[in-house]
């Protein structure tokens, strides 16, 4: 396998998951893990996205309690990529919650990763030199710029179009940058907890090699679904890239703050 990618149920007692002591829930982690990296080629990557253990109130990042395991199975921490969204659960007691994370790990040295296909638009794209040997030219990749490890991306909610009964589905824009990023056309993708079938539908779209396993039964036949109209071009999805908020589809315009000089934040609010 050219790149494991998957999100391990995070034992909050969710449906399709037992809740453990944490120490049981880590063994049986790192069993998990310890076969993927057996699968896992010498150029490959594991792509780990994880968010919070809650125990009686109190958080414990996964991410945190995971990096030994792959440390002791040699792999190399490469990102940790911050997931960044803006909709999720309210708190009382603590500020929302609101970012996962994925943990990169290599087995190698010699791994397989390709920027340009991740790249994003340039802040100041017709920067330039001012000074010195190239003065004038242009002082930016033209193809644009390393997106960063902090992404921001909608998470599925009830109104977002990929929408299933799955309680805990994570978009799949999200894993095409890394399919992209660190996989060639042909090349394998498995996701060993699989859920309704993102991973897959990511590499399928992209011309890779997609394999899977899932306990639930109901979650197989909707990955089936997804991956078969993915396979149909009949799948519907958030496009990659695509602006979180763009005020003109919105119907919103730009307004100055009321409280303050020019100089100040602006607001958007709606119009009439």
């Amino acid at each position: 396998m050219q790149l494991i990618v998957t999100s391990p149920p995070y034992n909050l007692g969710k449906e399709y998951e037992r809740k453990l002591q944490l120490r049981s829930y880590l063994a049986e982690q790192s069993e998990i893990i310890r076969e993927c990296v057996r699968a896992l080629s010498r150029r490959g990557s594991i792509c780990w996205q994880v968010g919070n253990y809650v125990d009686d109130g109190a958080i414990i990042p996964l991410d945190t309690v995971l990096y030994p395991i792959f440390e002791k199975l040699g792999l190399r921490m490469r990102n940790r990529i911050v997931w960044h969204f803006e909709h999720g659960l309210h708190c009382s007691r603590r500020l929302s919650g609101r970012y996962e994370t994925i943990i990169w790990f290599t087995k190698s040295d010699d791994y397989l990763f390709n920027l340009d296909p991740i790249r994003i638009p340039q802040k100041y794209p017709g920067k330039k030199y001012f000074k010195g040997p190239n003065a004038g030219k242009y002082s930016c990749n033209p193809l644009g710029k390393n997106p960063g490890d902090v992404w921001v991306i909608p998470n599925v909610k009830n109104n977002h179009v990929e929408k299933t009964e799955h309680p805990c589905q994570f978009p799949v824009e999200l894993v095409e940058r890394l399919v992209l990023s660190m996989t060639n056309e042909d090349d394998w993708v498995l996701d060993p907890f699989l859920g309704t079938g993102t991973s897959i539908v990511a590499a399928i779209r992209h011309n890779r090699r997609g394999a899977g396993a899932e306990t639930l039964g109901k979650y197989v036949t909707m990955a089936e679904k997804r991956i078969s109209d993915e396979i149909t071009g009949t799948l519907r999805t958030r496009p990659m890239n695509k602006p979180v908020y763009d005020p003109k589809q919105a119907g919103n315009k730009l307004t100055e703050a009321p409280w303050s000089n020019k100089h100040a934040p602006l607001l958007w609010e709606p119009r009439g």
